[in-house]
């Protein structure tokens, strides 16, 4: 890199600030942090972290051989607009966002085709910095671009793996159903056992072991349950005791879970059929 091991980060939030220490760690400079503006608490914190100034946008990049964007999806082109009058020739430009490739920085290229450009998508939480840190290295990244960008990702502790741009979304909606979507189900757990009364925790060691066995043997061969033993008069009786609002949720799970189990069962899916035809009903 042109500058050494120099990096500005643009995003003083939990994704940025955990690479850029974790890239401090490893010998690299911070030498500047961006954010809303520099006197702005979330950048002054970021940048006393790092012992690195806080800087304007426009002129974060200055002397910089890596750049870091870890700015929120819409604003990323903006972003790289505003920083790239300041890049050093020569500069590595990585995003890390999960919903974007190489395609956001288009513009970018054409201002300054003198920069590499590269997306880095750490597959992994960071709700804590400190957290962030112990759960980055042996986690699984996204990587596109320059192949600096690996070898980034590779020095990060890092297991890399390329998706091309036109797989990115489709990537990034099985990193938002691995993760979101598996909190939201955990959350209906987490009602249910309440009215149940029994403690939430309880079922840690169980959705722990589920989530463990479906990587060892494969989604299919972990499914277990009612619906896989086409035991239909337990989730007849699920059905009956759950309350209204719980219902659409179980059913659509039901069913994904007799697809996982390559059920065809016609009186399945009569009782699943509720939410179905709901959904397709015409309106009046």
């Amino acid at each position: 890199m042109s500058e050494g091991r120099t990096v500005a980060l643009i995003g003083p939030g939990r994704a940025g600030t955990t690479v850029a220490l974790g890239l401090a760690e490893l010998g690299w400079d911070v030498v500047a942090v961006a954010g809303r503006a520099p006197d702005a608490a979330s950048t002054r914190t970021a940048a006393l972290g790092l012992d690195a100034r806080a800087a304007l946008v426009s002129d974060v990049a200055i002397g910089a051989g890596l750049v870091v964007v870890a700015v929120p999806d819409a604003a990323i082109e903006a972003t790289l607009t505003a920083a790239a009058p300041a890049m050093e020739a020569g500069a590595l430009v990585v995003h890390l966002a999960g919903a974007h490739g190489l395609d956001v920085f288009a513009g970018l290229t054409e201002a300054r085709p003198d920069v590499r450009v590269g997306a880095l998508h750490p597959l992994q939480t960071f709700p804590t910095t400190a957290a962030g840190l112990d759960r980055l290295r042996g986690s699984w990244a996204a990587v596109a671009g320059d192949p600096e960008t690996e070898r980034l990702a590779i020095e990060l502790g890092l297991r890399p793996f390329p998706v091309a741009d036109t797989d990115r979304a489709a990537y990034h909606a099985a990193a938002v159903v691995a993760s979101n979507h598996l909190v939201a189900l955990l959350g209906q757990v987490e009602r249910l056992a309440a009215v149940a009364g029994a403690p939430f925790e309880a079922f840690a060691p169980l959705v722990r072991s589920s989530v463990e066995n479906a990587f060892l043997l494969g989604a299919a061969e972990a499914l277990t349950g009612p619906v896989a033993r086409g035991d239909l008069g337990t989730v007849e009786r699920h059905l009956g005791a759950l309350d209204a609002t719980e219902r659409d949720s179980y059913r659509a799970m039901a069913r994904e879970a007799a697809r996982l189990a390559g059920r065809r069962d016609t009186a399945l899916e009569r009782l699943l059929d509720d939410l179905h035809l709901r959904r397709r009903r015409p309106r009046d």
